[in-house]
């Protein structure tokens, strides 16, 4: 059997629905229940097994459309149910009208099999190939990473990983804005820590609304070694344009050095200055003009009407007035009186070349909580340009608190400075920081404990998922060295595998594909971190209650495949986080 994109789960409860409406189609039939169109009913997976593994409302469901009451329609039901050759062994008819299935062994050997035999089991093609493009972090190359990048990569990444698996045509993108307002700031501000340099600070002081990092100190340093004092009499805009030009680059190539460290690869790096030098933000900008959704004011400056289109997807940014109290934003400004555009409107232009210029069925950006006003603000944009808004999806994620002995940090050892992304992994292991930042919803502030991610013990939780998958791969060299080999994956009877530790595991293997889904649909990542812990909490039962060397014939093989099949599905998940699977620790 081909168990290539395999999921029991879903095949379990797609062929319960069958069954299902083949027997009331058979009851209507023959007379036992009346000639009606069967409403939508529910085919679940109960919270407990004791219930059944599957469970149906569909005897109530059909109530009124049947006129009967929900047991007897149950019972109507039931007795056309035809079980042979299905993945279900056995039903029942549970309080006032349930149909609960049970499955049979056939389906407990079905997940163990396609667990050993398809290396990527998990896969699914539920994404049926859609084009989606993941943006995350998008750090300004004006200075470091700081805590939320952090966060921001692994769970940007973590998130393209599981549309990846759930059957999706991703590209992880990093959009690099190196133009408007922050990158005329970072040139005055190099320009002038460049003149100090030879004037002096009393000379040319730097204002407060420059950047103030030791970065900037370092790149004026790096400007004046090549080039010495020949920019001091030169025209302050021509210094600025020549120290950006030297700078820049090397802050873009930091960033790509930092997020590999980081085990990030994007697919893109989209410049924002292209958008400019193309005529893309003007293009936009013409058009959004000709629509009625733009029109020019008084003083030249072009104007979009943002609330009309916001609306529909919520509250925008409130704006203060002049008594101080807060109203909904209304005309905002896209290109300025001077002609010069507003990062808004290159916003606009860099949306609408992911959606219809390249073409993704969906854009999806990660961006931290405190951009919550301006979601609204771009899904309207899309409608306004002629796009669905509903294809811009936000991932809104909450802020990092890092502790230590319990207490809150924010302060770098070694600099006295913010703790930047680098700091962090110096301090902590890629391991840790990769699967820390995925513990929690996004919409949930983290608290990354500094201690605990360098503790090598149990109490760690990627420690002890690691751990689970070196000692399979202890107990598989162990038999190995013991002569006991391994006969193949369309061996195993998963009939003899009865304890209920092992019943457990298989269960909990038959959902990775689901999780994946499941993960992929709500954009939550962090399910399937919480999944793999599951996945080494429940092999660990396994391990204490189920022999495996002094195991016998059928017994041991299907033991074997449990391992081998736990071993596959934590190294998938551990790959997917690029988070390293040891086999010895």
């Amino acid at each position: 059997m081909d168990y290539k994109n395999y999921n029991p789960r879903a095949a379990a409860l797609a062929q319960a629905r069958t069954l299902l409406t083949d027997a009331v189609k058979a009851a209507i039939a023959d007379g036992t229940l009346p000639e009606a169109a069967l409403p939508d009913f529910i085919v679940e997976i109960p919270a407990d097994v004791k219930n059944g593994d599957i469970a149906s409302n569909v005897a109530m469901a059909g109530a009124r459309a049947f006129h009967k009451a929900p047991r007897q329609i149950a019972e109507a039901i039931t007795a056309k149910l035809q079980l042979d050759g299905s993945l279900f062994d056995r039903f029942e008819v549970a309080g006032p009208g349930f149909i609960n299935l049970f499955l049979g062994q056939d389906w407990f050997t079905s997940v163990v099999r396609a667990a050993v035999a398809n290396p990527e089991y998990g896969r699914t093609d539920v994404g049926a190939g859609k084009k989606y493009n993941v943006e995350f972090v998008s750090a300004n190359p004006t200075g470091p990473m700081h805590m939320g990048n952090a966060r921001g990569g692994a769970l940007g990444d973590g998130l393209a990983a599981c549309l990846d698996w759930a059957g999706y045509d991703v590209t992880r993108e990093f959009y690099i804005n190196d133009a408007g307002n922050q990158i005329e700031k970072f040139g005055k501000s190099l320009a002038i820590r460049y003149l100090q340099l030879y004037k002096g600070e009393d000379a040319c002081p730097l204002p407060e609304e420059c950047y103030q990092g030791a970065d900037i100190i370092a790149r004026a340093k790096e400007f004046a070694a090549v080039h010495g004092d020949a920019y001091v009499g030169k025209d302050f805009d021509e210094l600025k344009k020549a120290i950006v030009a030297d700078a820049l680059p090397k802050n873009i190539e930091g960033l790509q050095r930092d997020l590999g460290k980081y085990r990030i690869q994007y697919d893109v790096w989209f410049h924002e200055s292209d958008l400019h030098n193309s005529g893309a933000v003007k293009a936009v900008v013409d058009k959004l003009l000709e629509t009625g959704a733009c029109y020019k004011a008084e003083d030249g400056a072009i104007m979009y009407r943002s609330a009309q289109y916001a609306a529909k997807y919520g509250v925008v940014n409130k704006r203060k007035t002049e008594d101080g109290s807060e109203e909904e934003a209304k005309d905002e400004v896209l290109v300025r009186a001077n002609g010069i555009p507003t990062y808004f409107a290159a916003d606009i232009a860099y949306h609408y070349n992911k959606l219809a210029v390249r073409g993704f069925d969906k854009a999806i950006d990660v961006w931290g909580a405190d951009h919550h006003g301006h979601v609204a603000r771009m899904k309207g944009a899309m409608d306004a340009i002629g796009l669905d808004g509903n294809r811009l999806d936000i991932v809104l994620m909450q802020m990092v608190n890092l502790m230590r002995d319990g207490k809150p940090v924010r302060m770098s050892k070694r600099t006295g400075k913010a703790i930047t992304l680098t700091d962090l992994l110096d301090e902590v292991p890629i391991d840790s920081a990769r699967f820390f930042f995925n513990q929690r919803e996004s919409s949930s502030t983290l608290d990354f404990d500094l201690d605990l991610a360098v503790r090598n013990d149990s109490e760690n939780p990627v420690y002890y998922v690691q751990y689970a998958h070196a000692r399979i791969c202890s107990v598989l060299k162990k038999l190995e060295s013991e002569g006991v080999k391994f006969n193949g994956a369309e061996g195993v009877d998963a009939s003899v595998l009865t304890d209920p530790a092992e019943q457990a595991l298989i269960r909990l293997l038959a959902a990775f594909p689901a999780e994946i889904a499941a993960a992929a649909e709500k954009y939550d990542p962090a399910r399937i971190t919480r999944y793999c812990i599951d996945v080494a909490s429940a092999y660990h039962r396994f391990y204490n209650a189920c022999r495996i060397l002094d195991a016998e014939g059928t017994v041991q093989q299907g033991r074997i495949a449990l391992c081998l099949a736990v071993r596959g599905v934590i190294h998938n998940i551990l790959t997917m986080f690029k988070v390293t699977a040891p086999e010895t620790m």
